[in-house]
């Protein structure tokens, strides 16, 4: 999938991103996906600690600046006065001690859109503490609706960092482009982590005002508790998941693993799940998750294998829509989403820290002379 170029509907912006981990990262790597031309801002003292292995710096370029001089920062400002776009992740403050601040930039660059992505957001109480995604999706309830009965469970960090913090700043930046060329004005965008954390419980609170959701884990349709909605291990110790909601669903679930329906007819009796999901556990174990997954594959049974990491790209769906590919021999997710007429694609591997420095300043800007010098003294 690597094109070598940038396309996709984004290919008209211009974005820098200061270095950071996770959702920051993550929000460059989907602009850049979509075209978006992503300069990554490294730190000099910390020039290739990256690797090719880095899935997140995919599809952009990095020059590796010395912000902590004048010229680092003045080398900064340049680069910020011709973008459309500013990402950054640091804690509430640093860019403003740095000299790179709102303020200072939108003087250089009045439409510019600065995209703040934290963990608490740039005020209140926590802001200037230290956390990570466990710390914000466990103050806004989400944490304690998933796990077993008996504790929460963390879900990776995807609800915190990636899905409520990187997901939500590159939406939100988008939106702030959008307005930003109707009125010729930039804005600060305040992407915190724990705000899309609680962002993406919508849903789930709305079962909880309505009386459809308790407190207590594995005891709700979507976290286990309901016996058409979870996971079974098989013979082989390999496991499916099970989601079938619907009832014509759930019959055919039913009908495919020759249980009698008559017996599970009641499939909303929460009392019965309990005993509904123990004779499931028994069935399924009789089986192999493969064995299972031939009896279940094309239908609208709604039962799926659980596949590792390393088992996703040899199931047929996967392959056909090419969900994953392999870049420098790294598999990794491909694109999302998909474009009808000017799709997106990964253009090149993860970047090296200041990998293309005097490509990306010549690019935008820069003279030749001045670039040579800013190597000669270090800036860069």
């Amino acid at each position: 999938m690597l094109t070598g170029k940038r396309q996709g509907p984004l290919t008209d912006l211009k974005v820098v991103e200061m270095v950071g981990v996770g959702p920051g990262p993550f929000c460059g790597m989907m602009l850049a996906d979509m075209g978006a031309d992503v300069v990554r801002v490294d730190r000099l003292d910390r020039k290739g600690n990256s690797t090719r292995q880095d899935v997140l710096n995919r599809s952009r370029r990095s020059v590796a600046v010395d912000l902590k001089s004048n010229t680092g920062v003045g080398i900064a400002k340049r680069l910020i006065a011709g973008a459309d776009v500013l990402i950054e992740g640091f804690r509430p403050s640093v860019m403003e001690r740095l000299g790179l601040g709102p303020q200072v930039c939108h003087g250089l660059n009045p439409a510019l859109v600065y995209g703040r992505i934290t963990g608490w957001g740039q005020d209140g109480p926590l802001a200037q503490t230290s956390g990570h995604d466990i710390n914000y999706i466990a103050l806004t309830g989400a944490l304690q609706t998933i796990g077993t009965k008996d504790a929460p469970v963390p879900p990776l960090n995807l609800v915190g960092d990636f899905g409520g913090g990187g997901m939500l700043l590159a939406f939100g930046v988008l939106a702030a482009v959008h307005e930003a060329r109707v009125s010729g004005k930039g804005q600060v965008v305040d992407a915190a982590m724990m705000d899309g954390a609680a962002l993406l419980m919508s849903m789930i609170y709305g079962y909880h005002a309505k009386g459809r959701w308790t407190d207590e884990r594995q005891a709700n349709i979507f976290d286990g508790g309901a016996h058409f909605y979870g996971t079974y291990e098989c013979a082989d110790g390999k496991f499916v998941g099970v989601g079938a909601i619907e009832p014509q669903f759930y019959a055919l679930m039913l009908q495919l693993m020759d249980i009698d329906p008559g017996t599970f007819a009641d499939q909303w009796n929460e009392t019965e799940w309990p005993r509904f999901r123990e004779e499931l556990s028994r069935v399924f174990r009789t089986k192999t998750r493969d064995e299972w997954d031939a009896i279940f594959a094309g239908t609208d049974a709604c039962v799926s294998p659980v596949l590792s990491m390393g088992e996703v790209t040899a199931h047929p769906h996967n392959a056909a829509r090419q969900i994953f590919t392999n870049v420098a021999g790294t598999v990794m997710p491909s694109p999302a989403p998909r474009f009808s007429r000017t799709p997106g694609a990964i253009s090149a591997p993860p970047v090296l820290g200041g990998e293309q420095g005097a490509e990306v300043l010549a690019d935008w800007g820069f003279a030749p002379d001045e670039i040579a010098e800013l190597e000669q003294s270090g800036a860069i």
